[in-house]
């Protein structure tokens, strides 16, 4: 079963913030904030910087799951 990505975004995001800070996504993908940090850095993973923090948006890390084959439910 194939779920597009407004399913997605409604039932799995839905109590996150349009735009999210490192420790969110974290949380999100399961991985430690050092590893999100390492796909800002390299580039994986596109983000905004606003003063000394780093912001994503949410379709950024919607994206990112689908390119590299994390399930997304």
């Amino acid at each position: 079963m194939e779920v597009n990505t407004n399913e997605v975004y409604r039932l799995i995001f839905k109590e996150y913030p349009d735009v999210l800070d490192v420790k969110q996504v974290s949380k999100l993908l399961g991985i430690s904030t050092k590893t999100v940090y390492k796909l800002i850095n390299n580039g994986t993973l596109p983000c905004l910087k606003v003063g000394r923090e780093f912001r994503i948006l949410k379709v950024a890390v919607m994206k990112y799951m689908r390119a590299f084959g994390i399930p997304e439910i």
